[in-house]
């Protein structure tokens, strides 16, 4: 059994982590605003996907890879400050679109939006890291089977993070319908958004932690 605890101080970096901007949030926004709601949850779902993934790796032991081939870890966390500065540039770009201006897209199918969902949150290795390297603390050897209070304590991660990221799904067309009437703040706002990720980017392709300390 889990420690109280151990639970509270999960449920409280967890929902640290999901109020910050970064790729998963800016992905569901856009898709939630170009194609609605339902594709919002679909997206959701890719993201859900990818923290079990992470969840299994971290507690099979396999997440230890990082830490034994930092070039591994290197190579990902550049593919996320590419995909990062793609979004930045697409905000940024003359006549780029705010992620909540609604506009005309051919509609991806739920495969597309499931699967980019997916590769959003796998982009992210410290994801993996935040689970090796929290979850451990919240560990209690008196209270029985390690794995089990691993998976627990990394479903508590997972359910605050989705319940969050499902409010911002739903209220997502909200925003977009309060930008719309006001264009200089929707105009602002890209501008905004796009500069955030660009330093986003760049601050994580010029991270030169180790991956053990992320």
């Amino acid at each position: 059994m889990v420690e109280p605890g151990g639970v509270l101080g999960v449920a409280l970096v967890a929902l640290g982590m999901v109020l910050t901007p970064g790729p998963n949030m800016i992905y569901l926004v856009s898709r939630s605003i170009t194609q609605g709601r339902r594709a919002g949850v679909v997206s959701l779902g890719g993201v859900a996907v990818g923290f079990l993934v992470y969840l299994l790796a971290t507690n099979l032991g396999l997440s230890v890879v990082f830490l034994a081939v930092p070039e591994l870890y290197v190579a990902v966390k550049l593919a996320g400050a590419g995909y990062l500065a793609y979004l930045a540039w697409n905000a940024l770009r003359p006549g780029g679109m705010s992620v909540f201006a609604p506009e005309e897209l051919p509609h991806d199918s739920s495969r597309k939006l499931f699967t980019m969902g997916l590769m959003t949150n796998l982009l992210n290795p410290k994801i993996a890291i935040m689970y090796l390297s929290l979850i451990p603390q919240f560990i209690s050897l008196e209270a029985g089977n390690v794995l089990l209070q691993g998976f627990l304590l990394g479903s508590v991660q997972i359910a605050v993070a989705l319940t969050v990221n499902l409010g911002i799904v739903l209220a997502a067309g909200a925003i977009a319908v309060f930008l719309a009437r006001r264009p200089s703040w929707l105009r602002a706002q890209r501008y905004l958004m796009g500069t955030a990720l660009g330093l986003l980017a760049v601050s994580v392709a010029t991270d030169t932690s180790a991956p053990g300390r992320a």
